[in-house]
């Protein structure tokens, strides 16, 4: 096992690694950071989760001079990425203080122009942004020696194609250094490999027909009207650590949001049109535990880097394998396991199919659970949540409280109502959600499994790829709250049914 000062790395820069708890590169770092500190162009083909902010990110710091005005420009797909990776930056650079900005759309221009007019040695923003401060004249890109698209498989995905052929069109070609990150590789990137990137090395630490072998692929068969129902019976079972739920509209994430909280589950959800400030309080929410389950759109969670999802849940399945392998890519990450279920109407098991012959691998079926399974679920879950409310009980006002009851009731009366109360007070089978009409053939244009790219390289529909809706409230966890040591994966096996 290598440690970073083996790849090179100034003793500086090892240091705030060491103040941020990391200790040994990943395996991307490990074959990345030695070439780029040479300024050597990289394509790395990895996933969101594997370390690749640090493989690009690591090297940049050691290449960047202090006071030399803005020599990094990193592009992302997404606000939230962009915000995320500033971030891991700027902890990289806080011993050699280096100065960085996030730019993107939805947030100050006016602010964002103050920290560029203080030339920061690192930019990283959204590709829209970007081109509206270099159309300003506020980003000048004439000192830029390094280039950085991270997600660009994303960036294509999101219509973003023509934006990046600029950006990069303005970085100066003499010594320019191009590092470019993403999980597949469509002919849009393959084109700007060709036209931008100078003889680029090829860093490929995953498999790209295959989704990570510690993820359990599962789907269901469920019709539209009783999707409800037999996900919240999942939910009981399974009880996810932290839970992503994919939904194929905003109306969709919005009612299901809504639903699931009605039931009495701790969801947010999160979509194109939430504001900035809220999609960030609702993701800080999501990696504090304070929420359980985030229900989202493919848009919404391109790029989130959100650890400890166990499960990923396809609501709605995905129209094309890519997404799919996106969207369970949430889980099984940083060498723990994960399960990833997908909920499919009987009219669209050609879509399943597809993704299995685009994978080269069969996704088994599991049964959902019956009334009794979901019923010793919720009991086991009230035991376990008692449990740890007696251990942590140290307030003399509830003996008080006790007491009283007790000498007024009968105690097994008292405690079937306490029980009562957790099981069944918050169910409600009158909730409803809106029909979404099931995929069909004709819908999706007869390209099943592959990315629908017009000729200009665009996928089809809005070209920033932005969904939209509005944001639900906070609720509260389901029966009033997780009980300490949640189930893991395996659990959901027991409702396996293999494929004759």
């Amino acid at each position: 096992m290598k440690i970073f000062k083996e790849l090179g790395i100034s003793d500086d820069t090892i240091q705030s690694l060491t103040d941020m708890g990391f200790t040994e590169p990943t395996p991307i770092q490990v074959e990345s950071i030695p070439l780029a500190l040479e300024r050597k162009d990289i394509i790395g083909q990895a996933q969101t989760g594997t370390g690749k902010t640090g493989a690009f990110g690591i090297p940049i710091i050691e290449n960047t001079t202090k006071g030399a005005g803005t020599q990094v420009v990193i592009l992302t797909p997404t606000r939230e990425l962009a915000v995320q990776v500033s971030e891991q930056i700027k902890s990289f650079s806080k011993r050699k203080k280096l100065a960085t900005a996030v730019i993107f759309g939805g947030m100050s221009i006016d602010r964002q122009i103050k920290d560029l007019k203080r030339q920061p040695e690192i930019i990283v923003g959204t590709p829209g942004r970007m081109i509206d401060h270099i159309n300003r004249r506020t980003l000048k890109l004439q000192d830029v020696h390094t280039l950085v698209l991270d997600e660009a498989d994303e960036m294509m995905n999101m219509g973003f194609i023509d934006d990046v052929k600029f950006i990069m069109s303005k970085v100066p070609e003499d010594n320019r250094h191009t590092l470019l990150f993403s999980a597949t590789m469509p002919r849009a990137i393959q084109d700007l490999v060709t036209r931008f990137m100078d003889k680029p090395h090829i860093v490929k630490t995953m498999n790209q027909n295959n989704s990570d072998p510690l993820i359990d692929e599962f789907y269901t068969i469920v019709k539209e009207l009783e999707k409800l129902s037999v996900f919240t019976s999942f939910l009981d079972v399974h009880q996810p650590e932290l839970a992503i739920v994919f939904g194929r509209t905003k109306r969709r994430v919005d009612e299901l949001t809504s639903a699931l909280i009605a039931k009495g589950y701790r969801a947010e959800g999160l979509h194109g049109d939430i504001t900035q400030s809220k999609r960030l309080e609702v993701l800080k929410k999501f990696k504090n535990n304070s929420l359980d389950i985030l229900v989202a759109t493919d848009v919404a969670a391109r790029g989130l880097d959100i650890s400890g999802v166990s499960h990923v849940y396809n609501f709605d399945i995905p129209q094309d394998t890519e997404s799919y392998t996106h969207r369970i890519g949430r889980t099984g990450r940083a060498g723990k396991e994960g399960m990833a279920l997908t909920f499919v109407n009987p009219v669209e098991m050609d879509f399943l199919r597809q993704i299995e012959r685009d994978k080269k691998k069969p996704i088994l079926t599991l049964r959902p659970p019956s009334k009794k399974e979901v019923e010793k679920a919720r009991e086991n879950e009230v035991f376990e949540k008692i449990g740890a409310w007696l251990a942590d009980n140290k307030n003399q006002h509830t003996f008080e409280v006790a007491d009283g009851l007790m000498k007024t009731h009968e105690s097994r009366e008292v405690i079937a109502a306490l029980v009562n109360e957790l099981l069944y007070a918050k169910e409600d089978d009158n909730i409803q959600l809106s029909f979404e009409k099931p995929l069909s053939r004709k819908g999706h244009g007869g390209r099943r499994g592959k990315s629908n790219y017009n000729k200009g390289g665009q996928r089809g529909g809005n070209r920033r790829g932005r969904d939209g809706g509005r944001p639900q409230r906070n609720g509260g966890k389901r029966h009033g709250g997780k009980p300490s040591g949640g189930r893991t994966s395996k659990q959901g096996r027991v409702f396996k049914d293999h494929q004759k």
